[in-house]
């Protein structure tokens, strides 16, 4: 059986995603005061925290799971970078965008900060297509 190395930059963004997690877990116990009523939250806050937390959860580790593809493409320099970061940042963006344009004590409505959410979805269509296309093209390890 063939043994799979991971490249340095691969073995290095998976180190820290799989930090990341961690602190994911942590936000779920905010999660938990949420669901049970002791976090003070109108319903859209609450739709909003769930949202932010699956999101960030699904899309970090879906950036793990990039890195052992992205070092099958022939990919380099910016086009590598947003294969291989992208959804880590996506993961960043989406989650942040709901907790940040949920904040604040009643809110029923999310401000402008939701834009984050749109921004980190284009980077991660942008950051699935390359890593896609970089497969179908080939040029990695045969």
């Amino acid at each position: 059986m063939d043994q799979v190395l991971l490249s340095d930059s691969s073995r290095v963004l998976a180190g820290i995603l799989f930090l990341s997690l961690v602190t994911v877990e942590t936000g779920g116990l905010y999660l938990v005061r949420v669901v049970t009523g002791r976090a003070g939250v109108t319903p859209f806050q609450e739709k909003f925290a769930r949202a932010g937390h699956a999101h960030a959860g699904v899309l970090l580790v879906l950036a793990l799971v990039c890195q052992l593809f992205v070092d099958q493409t022939g990919l380099t320099g910016v086009w590598e970078w947003v294969a291989r970061s992208g959804v880590a940042a996506a993961a960043l963006l989406m989650p942040g965008g709901f907790f940040f344009a949920s904040m604040g004590r009643g809110r029923d409505r999310p401000n402008r900060l939701i834009a984050l959410v749109f921004a980190g979805a284009l980077l991660l269509a942008v950051s699935l297509a390359t890593l896609g296309v970089g497969l179908l093209l080939g040029g990695g390890n045969d």
